[in-house]
């Protein structure tokens, strides 16, 4: 998967400081798919998190 934007803010990765977006990334999971910039539905569980892009699938942790 080509990730051209930022999974945590949206925003192009290319443009801007993305530190804080990784920090923040260490203790939560994406929110935005980083192929597409769809917004992916979020499922936190106690075991861990899974996020599904309806066009590039499940990422889970």
């Amino acid at each position: 998967m080509n990730e051209v934007w930022c999974d945590r803010c949206g925003a192009p990765r290319a443009e801007g400081d993305h530190a804080a977006c990784a920090a923040a990334r260490q203790l939560e999971p994406p929110r935005f798919c980083p192929a597409c910039r769809r917004r992916m539905k979020v499922q936190v569980l106690p075991a861990g998190w899974s996020a599904v892009c309806v066009e590039h699938g499940t990422v889970r942790a």
